[in-house]
């Protein structure tokens, strides 16, 4: 079992949110969240130059099944890139995809433990 954790730009939720559907993902947990890594964004207000120092992004969690990992990867992956040619182009601030190991699920309302409880 493995914990994939997806921060996206909030414009992309829509989209990737569907692609995961249409590939039968549908347990998904998303979180609204700020922060900041090469991607930089400049507004003018009165004349200045103000960098926010963190930008809103979203997280996706989504707990799979091994045999769920890539697929769901590369499902957050084409529904995420920002650009012309989004099968081939990406920007700076499309976000990140980390995947940790999920050592234990376990489902409350029926106390299930493992793959199942997923």
């Amino acid at each position: 079992m493995k914990l994939i954790t997806a921060i996206i730009r909030e414009t992309q939720l829509d989209m990737v949110h569907e692609r995961l559907i249409e590939n039968e993902i549908t347990r998904i947990t998303v979180s609204r969240v700020s922060g900041h890594g090469q991607q930089r964004t400049e507004e003018v207000y009165r004349g200045k130059k103000v960098v926010p120092s963190l930008i809103p992004k979203v997280k996706l969690e989504i707990a799979v099944n091994d045999d769920f990992v890539d697929l769901t990867v590369n499902t957050i992956i084409k529904a995420a890139k920002s650009g012309e040619n989004r099968s081939t182009d990406g920007l700076i601030g499309d976000g990140k995809i980390f995947i940790t190991q999920l050592e234990e699920c376990i489902r409350i309302r029926t106390e299930e433990r493992g793959p199942s409880a997923i």
